[in-house]
């Protein structure tokens, strides 16, 4: 049985590590915008989010062509990463994959169908949250191997 996001969110210790870096709400930095600039160049996507999974919301350190610096937890993409710290998840159509074909975001504005986010961990393993890339069409190939080795070298 896959958890709800809800459920991976909740992690005392990987909270206590996202607070312990005192960045959420935090204003934008040029270092984290270079990043989101270079995760659209290279995997050719439109949109690009530091993405950080706190307790009840996500909220984006940097983000490029996306409307919103946060969203509830059932709007979150990013939080099903969660479940997997060890390599980068790649929905290739949100519309038919069960985790988030009911998504907000996907059902409604800004009508995402794409998504890839390599995880953003700690040196102590807390994972915190991804370095994601988003299109508005489906990638059935997904991303190429060249593609995800450079999103998860960004996210190191």
């Amino acid at each position: 049985m896959t958890k709800s996001p809800s459920a991976l969110v909740g992690d005392a210790g990987r909270l206590a590590a996202l607070a312990g870096y005192d960045i959420l709400d935090t204003p934008a930095e040029p270092g984290f915008d270079d990043v989101v600039h270079l995760a659209c160049q290279l995997c050719d996507t439109p949109v690009s989010l530091v993405s950080l999974v706190a307790g009840e919301r996500q909220w984006f350190k940097a983000r490029q062509n996306f409307p919103r610096c946060e969203t509830d937890l059932d709007s979150s993409v990013c939080a099903h990463a969660l479940a997997r710290p060890d390599r980068v998840l790649v929905i290739p159509d949100l519309t038919v994959d069960p985790r988030t074909s009911a998504n907000p975001l996907v059902t409604g504005d800004p009508f995402i169908r794409f998504y890839a986010g390599a995880p953003l961990v700690t040196p102590d393993g807390d994972m915190l949250g991804t370095l994601c890339v988003i299109d508005t069409v489906p990638r059935p190939g997904g991303l190429t191997g060249r593609q995800v080795d450079d999103l998860t070298r960004l996210a190191r």
